[in-house]
């Protein structure tokens, strides 16, 4: 992976603000949601409630599939990210701050739920395979990228 793609990947993370996650049910059915996020490079990192489906799909089965697309006029301004990763609940104290600090930094209103009885968990996304969609150039274009084999290297 070139570097300027791996920059573009996460600047479409950075630039986004909300995102679909699909995550498998325990019957075996996909189920989407959209979420925000917050990126961290190229991880990405979301919350949602302690109790809710996307948390039990998620300790039953870790694999999600996300896509990201940011704002566009006209069809030659379509960017956006399709990728399949794995799903990790944040439990280390300094990685839960530095997520606190990045969704902070993205949504100040996130400041309304910490320390309340409503807080969500948090879960981190290190993607694996990333498609990049890009049409300015060309119609559909993607960019097929295996980040697990770039960070195994």
């Amino acid at each position: 992976m070139t570097q300027s793609l791996h920059d573009e990947i996460a600047a479409i993370l950075k630039d986004g603000q909300d995102m679909t996650i699909a995550t498998v049910r325990p019957d075996g059915w996909p189920q989407a949601t959209t979420v925000s996020y917050a990126a961290d490079g190229t991880d990405i990192l979301f919350g949602c409630g302690p109790e809710s489906q996307k948390a039990r799909n998620l300790a039953h089965d870790d694999r999600v599939s996300i896509t990201v697309n940011l704002p566009y006029k006209d069809w030659s301004q379509i960017r956006g990210v399709s990728l399949s990763g794995r799903a990790r609940r944040i439990t280390d104290p300094d990685e839960l701050w530095r997520a606190g600090e990045l969704f902070l930094a993205k949504f100040p209103e996130v400041a309304q739920y910490t320390g309340s009885a409503d807080q969500p968990c948090l879960f981190r996304v290190v993607p694996e395979t990333v498609s990049v969609l890009n049409y300015a150039k060309g119609f559909g274009h993607t960019d097929l990228v295996k980040l697990s084999a770039v960070a195994a290297a």
